[in-house]
């Protein structure tokens, strides 16, 4: 009997073990998801119009949304990329991904979503169609050339016979689309901000921008990008000395002479650009990926071997301290709604295997630019949802 009672009680108190175990996993798993949404639910009044086919397939209505398309989670789609290596020429040695031999495709197949709701497909026919006659101008470094590429490539595969005039210049990269009148240019410059070649060397001007200035100011769409340079040494410095004002130094605390040039920029803009006829982006700033500690894999050098994109929605090493200072300078201007941020940083972050890392024309570790066709072809569809509502 002694042992029957001992058994029964053994058995109750397993019983209450697992309840008690059931409950805290519940508990824990339920704040973890709260505090996953919490991250998660971060909203940016963004809006954007969505266009949608009807049932019927021949005509179109317009709903619009709003919501915060720079936060979400990547997902397996198998419908991507949303082209392909030979249905785009353009594509330089250094993004050629597949050409030089990355054997994983994996990387090609996911596909942004974000939170609340759900972007347009890049529809490349519309695109010309709706911005006919205009002309979108990319300003920035080589990360400004991936993002100019990749619309590049999605405009060809959508009208692949069109009649593409190109034009090169000491200062541009123009591809005009000639059935539609749309020109799509890259415009070279590293730090927005000019450099001037005086007695002394080359020396960085922190209030000018003269150079580049008429020139922009003309476009209907404005994309601008600068970062990568500015924390450069050595040889690959591209200035000799920095101008502040009347102020002349060989040197300078680096974020801060970034945020004195992004301020050129924006007074720049608020004083010399017609918002009423060009509209006008910043691209957010892009990460690399090089030390794996930043997404919790310590030890690991590069991006090489990357084959799949971080699961949720934030990164874990948080975003670089220069985000804050472009979120702060471009404050000043998009209260005005003169400046649309896109702000790519999270959702780039997400993506340590969308980078080129050895496989590339210079055959370098690259764990900065990006592969084409991949990652810039989302930048392109989320300026495309934004320019669509910016242009109904």
């Amino acid at each position: 009997m002694g042992l029957r009672r001992l058994h029964e009680r053994s058995t109750w108190f397993c019983v209450f073990l697992s309840v008690l175990l059931m409950i805290t996993s519940y508990e824990a798993n339920g704040k973890s998801i709260k505090e996953n949404s919490n991250t998660c639910s971060r909203r940016i009044s963004t809006s954007f119009m969505i266009r949608e086919s009807s049932a019927a397939g021949n005509s179109t209505r317009r709903r619009s949304s709003s919501c915060d398309i720079f936060q979400g989670r990547w997902v397996f789609d198998n419908s991507y990329p949303l082209y392909n290596l030979t249905t785009c020429p353009f594509i330089r040695r250094e993004f050629n991904c597949i050409k030089y031999g990355r054997p994983d495709s994996l990387y090609l197949k996911y596909r942004w979503q974000p939170s609340y709701c759900t972007l347009p497909r890049f529809d490349g026919k519309d695109f010309l169609t709706r911005f006919k006659g205009k002309k979108i101008m990319f300003v920035g470094d080589s990360l400004s050339l991936n993002f100019w590429q990749s619309l590049v490539c999605l405009l060809h595969f959508a009208v692949p016979r069109a009649n593409i005039i190109q034009k090169t210049t000491n200062t541009t990269n123009i591809y005009t689309f000639q059935d539609y009148g749309v020109s799509v240019i890259l415009y070279h410059s590293l730090l927005l901000v000019d450099t001037e070649s005086e007695k002394i060397g080359r020396v960085l001007k922190l209030d000018s921008i003269k150079n580049g200035g008429d020139v922009w100011k003309n476009m209907d769409v404005l994309i601008f990008n600068t970062w990568l340079w500015w924390g450069r040494r050595g040889i690959k410095q591209p200035w000799d000395y920095v101008q502040h004002g009347n102020k002349i130094s060989k040197d300078m605390d680096r974020m801060l002479a970034f945020r004195l040039a992004l301020t050129t920029w924006a007074k720049w803009v608020a004083s010399d650009v017609n918002s009423t006829k060009t509209k006008v982006f910043f691209q957010g700033i892009s990460p690399s990926h090089y030390n794996g500690h930043d997404w919790n894999q310590p030890g690991i050098k590069s991006c090489s071997n990357q084959t799949e994109p971080l699961s949720g929605c934030s990164y874990p090493a948080g975003l670089p301290s220069v985000t804050t200072i472009v979120k702060d300078v471009l404050s000043k201007v998009l209260s005005k709604n003169i400046v649309h941020l896109l702000d790519i940083t999270t959702l780039s972050q997400l993506r340590k295997d969308a980078h080129p890392s050895a496989f590339n024309g210079f055959k370098n570790m690259d764990c900065t630019h990006w592969c084409l066709p991949g990652l810039p072809d989302t930048w392109n569809q989320l300026l495309y949802a934004q320019l669509s509502s910016l242009f109904p």
